[in-house]
């Protein structure tokens, strides 16, 4: 096909997607869903066929995939990991193998063999992401007792892609136990040889390279480290015959924990909208509206099935664990769904013949229609949570079980500059609690030597506030000698915590009342400290001169 024609029918799905999604986000609902939607309308079996070219736009999904898993990655630094403590990580563990153990024995029950039905409890065992953290995040919910478990399984989930995928393969190899172990080790061992040669690239080679630049210079250049970094794991992980999805995350990780994580997150943010929107767009276009509307009964009853399923599940993970009735229920309720992953281990798994058409069809239309619910389900969840902890004596409410993000910063100084590093010495004693924002890399270097927490980034950006979890934060101070920056910053600290105490330092007078404003608590400023500085030692001169005067009198 033409490329040209390519890149047309590439703006009509993401012209569909836009429309489509916009509607859906009117009405307060996610947008995510129209992308699947628009997709189902625009091309694939039983739509308008508007696009033609399902295969190379599928093509471009895939590749959207890795992309979406290297930016995954991103989010997945070891230190991150262990921040979620290990209750929560070992509740990711136990729903993704018991909800892959129940789906494959009711599956095998209703008659799929063996390796079909242990496919298909793998692909419903994750829930969505995309969704679940977005009404969270709207709602402000991401911080109450079901929001930090919805995110520490969440995470967890999107971990468990790149072995479930691998699984896939597995399962597609068949053949004799001595085979099987054969070709595990020949995967295991590709993939640590990938692993080791993405460390020694990213961890050593790449940090040292990059390591004498300031992001205020050479911002394009993190850009194109983490897009050929990507691109260049995925590509190096399909040459080495395994999953592209694994070198593209591994490379993630790996670069999430380097000194420009924070910015590369923020820097790559719209690329990711774009690749997810097609990611949703060809997911929908593998769906037939027709072939719903005629199992459509069957097809909302496997869905509440699964809906229900999930959240029993799920509820009795974290109340095994120790959580209250009310909030175990209420995470249930958010992780019912479907996830957007689950088309990908479709994908694959009809590929490489593990799952049959008729099967694949069938979770495609069980997973859109599962995804469609979610928005509606994610809001209620907390109401529903006391509803059924009510049934079973208990009346806690969700909301009140607050579990602030472990390890988001107290303070946040913006600027590590002579300004900054006097207003850090108010924190020597808990410098754990004080995360420190500068594009300057030497004076983030500086920041962590004293015990201080550290991100390189572009603080004017919006996106760089969000993932240095500024939202958490109880006091921001602003010490940017540039106004319109400061100013910018202020307005997104105001944006993404309301209640935060802002102080901000004015290089001129003149700025001042801009930034009381735009919501300054505080405003220290240059000229005026410098004015006191000077009046306060003149008056010690004069002091010091009056004595020395009276004495040389006659």
């Amino acid at each position: 096909m033409d490329i040209w024609n390519l890149l047309f029918e590439i703006v009509i799905l993401l012209g569909g997607a836009l429309l489509v999604g916009g509607v859906f986000s009117r009405f307060g609902q996610s947008p995510l869903v129209g992308y699947l939607l628009a997709g189902m309308m625009l091309g694939g079996p039983g739509s308008f066929h508007v696009v033609q070219s399902e295969e190379n736009i599928e093509t471009i999904a895939e590749l959207g995939v890795s992309m979406l898993l290297f930016s995954l990655g991103l989010e997945f630094s070891l230190t991150r990991l262990t921040e979620l403590g290990a209750r929560t990580l070992l509740a990711g563990i136990i729903q993704v193998v018991l909800t892959t153990l129940v789906a494959a024995g009711a599956a095998f029950v209703v008659g799929l063999m063996v390796a079909e039905a242990v496919a298909v409890g793998a692909m419903v065992s994750l829930s969505s992401t995309a969704i679940v953290l977005r009404v969270l995040m709207e709602r402000a919910e991401l911080d109450t007792g079901h929001g930090r478990n919805c995110l520490g399984v969440l995470l967890v989930q999107d971990m468990a892609v790149v072995p479930l995928a691998v699984l896939m393969t597995l399962l597609a190899g068949g053949g004799t136990w001595q085979e099987v172990a054969t070709n595990v080790s020949r995967i295991l061992g590709l993939a640590a040889g990938l692993v080791l040669t993405l460390y020694l690239l990213l961890n050593k080679i790449a940090v040292y390279a990059l390591g004498t630049l300031t992001l205020e210079r050479n911002r394009e250049l993190t850009v194109l480290l983490s897009v050929v970094t990507g691109l260049g794991a995925a590509f190096a992980a399909h040459a080495a015959g395994i999953s592209p999805a694994l070198g593209a995350f591994v490379a993630g990780m790996f670069l999430g924990s380097s000194p420009f994580a924070t910015q590369i997150r923020a820097d790559i943010s719209s690329l990711r909208v774009v690749l997810l929107t097609l990611f949703f767009g060809a997911a929908g276009m593998v769906a037939d509206p027709s072939w719903i509307l005629d199992n459509l009964a069957m097809v909302l009853l496997i869905a509440a099935l699964l809906t229900v399923g999930k959240s029993v599940i799920v509820w009795g993970i974290f109340q095994a664990l120790g959580n209250p009735p009310a909030v175990a229920a209420a995470t249930g309720v958010c992780l019912a769904q479907i996830g957007e992953f689950a088309f990908v281990l479709a994908s694959v798994g009809f590929r490489s013949g593990v799952i049959s058409e008729h099967t694949h069809v069938l979770l495609v239309s069980v997973a859109i229609v599962s995804l469609l619910g979610s928005p509606f389900l994610v809001p209620i969840a907390p109401w529903l949570g006391i509803r059924l902890a009510a049934l079973r004596g208990s009346g806690a409410s969700p909301a009140t079980a607050k579990a602030t993000v472990p390890d988001a910063p107290d303070v946040v100084i913006i600027g590590f500059g002579p300004a900054g590093q006097v207003a850090a010495q108010a924190f020597a004693d808990r410098p754990q609690r004080v995360l420190i924002m500068d594009l300057n890399r030497e004076g983030v270097r500086k920041a962590q030597e004293l015990g201080f927490q550290g991100h390189v980034g572009d603080m004017t950006q919006l996106d760089v506030l969000e993932h240095a979890r500024v939202a958490a934060a109880k006091a921001v101070v602003i010490t940017i000698p540039h106004h319109r920056s400061a100013l910018t910053i202020l307005e997104h600290v105001r944006r993404l915590a309301p209640g935060a105490h802002c102080v901000v330092r004015s290089r001129y007078q003149r700025h001042t009342n801009k930034f009381f404003m735009a919501g300054a608590h505080e405003v220290f400023g240059d000229e005026e400290q410098l004015g006191n500085s000077l009046g306060i030692h003149l008056k010690e001169w004069l002091n010091s001169q009056q004595p020395k005067s009276r004495e040389e009198s006659p």
